[in-house]
């Protein structure tokens, strides 16, 4: 299958998406943004056994020099102390600015080692190789990186674009299936954000995303990354449209912290947290039973969570008020006004959100 290329306009810093099988033995790509031939590889002991051996094999065969990073996997390692050893280990090996950061992993890998390409020298390049659903079609595109804290989930980092993203689809052959379906939560969101044909062609397709059928996945993936690649290229720092993207995020952070960082899938929380949102907006009165019901079955459908954990309104608010996206001191919500439009807002009834956080959009998970 000829890879196909989706385009991340930023002027002069825009870089293409590449989707398609095998890209990992496919140096090309990958010389063509070496600034010069050391590249650094960081991945996690799950993923770098897995692959490392090839891309480092590739890339040698071109002429490359290689080192090699390992961090332990988990989102619980997404942390400032994982980011001082990356920080040590570049120190140590003579890393230079001209060298290039190749996050070989998921969304934790990505986040983490474009924060580290953001801040060493004052900025170095690196490469997105995401090897999850989720990575590809959210997290290893747009620049976002950043590690966790104990009050807040990617409340430290920078907007840092890579110079390119390889998302090659053989390697979700290997992906676990609860982290297949955890990836499938930010796919639907793009539907529910500003493509209700999306939305319908998943409701369709479901079965073969859940099969891993090769054609499907392409096609899913393309399109949330010509979705994610519009939205970033018109609000690259998120100071408008771009905040759409997190739709359920706010509501899915505060349970990754409520619960602690790793207990949940990002997507998962994410995935309830999507239905807390269509809960509140059924509530003021926006969406009705019937789109709210599509919602939760194509959730459903995709085996992920439809209600959040029991963590009480007062710790849900309390979680919330710690999100990157607090303004002014108050939270914005990414709520739906019919599936394919999403909105943001401050103004939701405090009694509509305790309604859904303590009864119809939470269960003792």
């Amino acid at each position: 299958m000829t890879p196909v290329e989706v385009t991340v306009a930023l002027g002069h810093r825009s870089y293409p998406i590449l989707i398609g099988e095998n890209l990992l033995d496919t140096a090309g790509p990958i010389i063509s943004r070496l600034r010069n031939r050391q590249a650094i590889i960081v991945t996690n002991d799950v993923v770098g056994p897995l692959y490392q051996e090839r891309l480092t094999a590739c890339l040698r065969n071109a002429g490359c020099s290689v080192e090699l990073i390992t961090l332990p996997d988990g989102e619980e390692h997404k942390t400032l102390a994982t980011m001082s050893f990356i920080l040590d280990r570049l120190m140590a090996m003579h890393a230079e600015r001209k060298s290039t950061l190749i996050a070989l992993g998921g969304g934790v890998i990505g986040d983490i080692t474009g924060f580290a390409a953001a801040i060493y020298q004052r900025g170095m390049s690196f490469i997105q190789i995401p090897t999850t659903l989720l990575a590809q079609v959210d997290s290893a595109v747009g620049g976002k990186t950043a590690v966790n804290h104990p009050l807040g989930k990617n409340m430290i980092g920078a907007f840092y674009q890579p110079q390119l993203v390889l998302a090659d689809t053989s390697v979700l052959t290997t992906l676990p299936d609860r982290e297949l379906r955890a990836g499938l939560a930010e796919v639907i969101k793009y539907g529910l954000i500003s493509d209700p044909a999306f939305f319908q062609w998943l409701i369709e397709n479901m079965n073969k995303l859940l099969a891993r059928e090769p054609a499907a996945l392409a096609h899913a993936i393309k399109v949330s990354c010509e979705n994610k690649a519009g939205v970033v290229a018109g609000d690259e720092r998120e100071e408008g449209a771009r905040a759409l993207l997190n739709l359920g995020h706010t509501f899915g952070h505060a349970i990754e912290a409520g619960l602690g960082f790793g207990t949940w899938l990002h997507g998962e929380a994410v995935a309830a947290g999507m239905m807390i949102a269509a809960r509140v907006s059924r509530r003021i009165e926006l969406l009705g039973d019937t789109e709210v019901d599509a919602i939760e079955a194509l959730l459903r459908a995709a085996g992920l969570p439809v209600r959040g954990p029991r963590l009480g309104f007062d710790r849900y608010f309390a979680l919330m008020s710690h999100d990157k996206k607090v303004d002014a001191g108050q939270i914005r919500f990414v709520l739906l006004k019919s599936i394919g439009k999403a909105f943001i807002t401050k103004d939701v009834p405090p009694e509509a959100l305790r309604i859904v956080l303590e009864g119809e959009g939470v269960d003792d998970c």
